[in-house]
């Protein structure tokens, strides 16, 4: 059996990247490592992104974080509230029905739910 674990992600400030998800998606610390400049955070079903610090430019090809919630409408306007810039609000997209965002490095965040996307994707 396979099992997808963990995900280590390269960011400019591993502090700032990790007070952006925590505040933004609701994620929890699970440890932090000062002396390899690395924070790994957990989403609530336990999956993992370890935040490690490059000392150089992040360049080359982003990847592009996609996180079921509960309500995709829902959780745009609580963080529209807050101020949190959309790159797409809800809508029909490429992939389906959902809504887009960036992290301070410029990943791509892609939140989604089921029912949205089985009714208003169009698929």
């Amino acid at each position: 059996m396979l099992k997808f674990d963990h995900l280590a992600l390269p960011v400019a400030n591993c502090k700032r990247s990790r007070d952006w998800y925590l505040k933004t998606l609701g994620f929890k610390v699970e440890f932090e490592n000062p002396r390899t400049k690395t924070i790994a955070i957990q989403d609530r079903a336990g999956f993992t992104i370890f935040l490690n610090q490059v000392a150089d430019k992040i360049a080359g090809a982003k990847c592009t974080l996609v996180i079921q919630v509960k309500d995709v409408d829902r959780k745009h306007r609580e963080l529209e509230r807050k101020g949190i810039k959309f790159i797409n609000p809800p809508q029909k997209l490429m992939w389906g029905y959902g809504a887009e965002l960036a992290d301070p490095d410029g990943y791509q965040i892609n939140l989604w739910d089921k029912v949205s996307m089985r009714t208003r994707s169009g698929s």
